[in-house]
């Protein structure tokens, strides 16, 4: 782990070439295939996006792989030694394309997974991604779902969703970390409870962040990962809100410990940008096979979705294990508490969907 905190993590964000070029053929049609810059990113055609499309009426693919979204998910990967992630056996699953993602979601999950929904740039749908993912797994599993907001820069999410039943945050956890760890059974879960929020309907729970931003500097390498092995001993799956600073060691920390990257989005190039450019960071701190598994979503932040979803989907979707697109929703716009049973069923299904593909490598 030392070893990767200590490669390449520093790169400054210098503008990139081949990223400007591409997206501007994508834009504009400019250049062509021969251009030198060119590294066939974007050769491979895509299909629309459809923001109408019933998710829930998607067939089925003949060969069992990962049939949630076919305009949108990666095209299977050879089998050979080239492969980066792990090869997925899937079993035999209802042929309802819901239930089947309802099966995903429900399977045991052998070993806590943690996930990670990161992108440096700010107005990405970081905290909203964070927020629903926990809330769509929660209110299919029932319990064991978390929502952490380890964003080191006054993060949101400890306003925007779980009960405001107190004002404890992770400040007031790592205050009384040690005693904390020391309990075992009920006790370890009735202590964490004095430290978490809920979600209105129970379905996740909710480690708020501290607002104080002279606080980061205690979030050191050792305690973040003291934090997330106290939390993997009470929860299934943890989602973590990250921050903006990839030169934090909190941030690299939680990077390098995220058994599922989640890539967030909205359909701008600046945006876009700065989640390729983090990939590019991975990959040179050694983080090959969490970027090769990794699930980008792209969020629509206004009812009129815009073309260049279909140019970073394609994008993305070959730098990515999948690429899922989620509609935008009224009631997600005022920035207020984000409550999963407000959205629209349409909005639902396609978070559903997304869920679905993050955890599908776990399910068994």
């Amino acid at each position: 782990m030392a070893e990767r905190a200590d490669a390449g993590w520093d790169r400054s964000a210098e503008p990139a070439p081949r990223w400007r070029s591409l997206l501007d053929r994508a834009l504009l049609g400019r250049g062509s295939p021969s251009d030198l810059d060119y590294d066939g990113r974007f050769e491979r055609p895509t299909a629309p996006y459809q923001p109408e499309r019933p998710y829930d009426d998607e067939p089925m693919q003949p060969n069992g792989t990962r049939p949630y979204d076919a305009a949108y998910d990666a095209p299977p990967r050879p089998a050979g030694p080239e492969r980066r992630g792990p090869v997925v056996e899937y079993q035999s699953r209802p042929a309802d394309p819901t239930e089947q993602m309802v099966q995903v979601l429900r399977q045991e999950i052998p070993t806590p997974k943690v996930l990670a929904f990161a992108n440096p740039k700010g107005g990405v749908h970081k905290t909203t991604a964070t927020v629903l993912t926990a809330a769509t797994i929660g209110s299919v599993r029932g319990k064991g779902v978390l929502a952490w907001d380890d964003n080191e820069l006054r993060g949101t999410l400890g306003l925007r969703a779980g009960s405001a039943r107190h004002a404890r945050t992770i400040r007031h956890l790592i205050a009384d970390l040690v005693r904390v760890e020391h309990a075992t059974g009920y006790d370890l879960y009735d202590m964490l409870d004095d430290y978490l929020r809920h979600a209105s309907d129970g379905s996740y729970d909710v480690l708020a962040g501290e607002e104080n931003p002279r606080f980061a500097q205690r979030l050191d390498p050792h305690t973040v990962r003291r934090v997330l092995e106290l939390l993997r001993r009470t929860h299934d799956v943890i989602c973590v809100d990250t921050g903006n600073n990839v030169e934090s060691p909190n941030w690299q920390t939680v990077l390098q410990a995220a058994d599922q990257l989640v890539v967030t989005s909205v359909p701008r190039e600046d945006a876009a940008f700065t989640a390729d450019w983090m990939l590019d960071l991975l990959d040179e701190a050694g983080m090959e096979e969490l970027v090769a598994n990794a699930v980008t979503l792209l969020s629509c932040p206004t009812p009129n979705p815009t073309p260049l979803i279909d140019d970073l989907a394609g994008h993305f979707r070959t730098r990515t294990r999948a690429v899922v697109v989620v509609p935008y929703d009224p009631a997600l716009e005022s920035g207020s508490n984000i409550e999963y049973p407000m959205l629209a069923p349409a909005t639902k299904r396609a978070w559903l969907r997304a869920a679905a593909v993050m955890m599908d490598p776990y399910a068994r």
